[in-house]
């Protein structure tokens, strides 16, 4: 008896299993593969989750982001209701317009340096703001690669063949089938 006890000692004794550490060496463990796929599935979601999900922001920054919006549609409209009120009242839109043309130079050098800062530190924030973006997700490219990578190894049925042309072509090649061959060429009348 103490012999037996000895040898399932050696082999599975001490809070270890020597077998199935031995096997595991040769053969991946499918419920630790298992374990690890659910892993990356989830980590990889996270990942595409969270950039989707923009910064929760104060009622300040969004009553801000609104009124930004305003300018340019704002001077899209003015211009096309100034050629309507040019149709709908010429002699009103006229004197308009004779009003505007009494304006100095300097002024108008004014607003349009004003429109162009404007719009100018407008573009430059969103392109700023594009870049960091940008560079954040790509600090997350050699995650998002481990993660494809570790995803493409665990496929079942998928097997490197290397550079043997002709497993690869017979990898690709459909198997026989007897049944639908029959079918096939009994004009697939059978069964309606």
């Amino acid at each position: 008896m103490g012999l037996i006890e000895r040898a399932f000692n050696v082999v599975f004794g001490n809070d270890r299993n020597v077998l199935r550490d031995t096997v595991e060496v040769f053969h991946e463990n499918t419920e630790a593969r298992a374990a690890r796929d659910v892993i990356v599935r989830r980590a990889a979601l996270d990942q595409f989750g969270a950039e989707f999900i923009a910064p929760q922001r104060g009622l300040f920054d969004r009553l801000m982001d609104a009124l930004n919006r305003l300018p340019r549609p704002g001077l899209a409209l003015g211009t096309l209701g100034m050629f309507v009120a040019a149709m709908v009242d010429p002699v009103w839109f006229a004197a308009r317009m004779q009003g505007i043309a009494l304006v100095p130079e300097p002024l108008w050098w004014l607003l349009g340096a004003i429109v162009s800062f404007y719009f100018g530190a407008r573009h430059q924030t969103k392109g700023q703001e594009y870049h960091a973006r940008m560079a954040e997700a790509m600090t997350r490219v050699p995650q998002v690669v481990g993660a494809i990578r570790a995803l493409e190894g665990s496929s079942p049925g998928a097997a490197d063949t290397g550079r043997d042309a002709a497993a690869q072509q017979q990898a690709i090649t459909p198997e026989a089938n007897t049944a639908l061959e029959d079918w096939r060429e009994s004009g697939g009348r059978e069964g309606r």
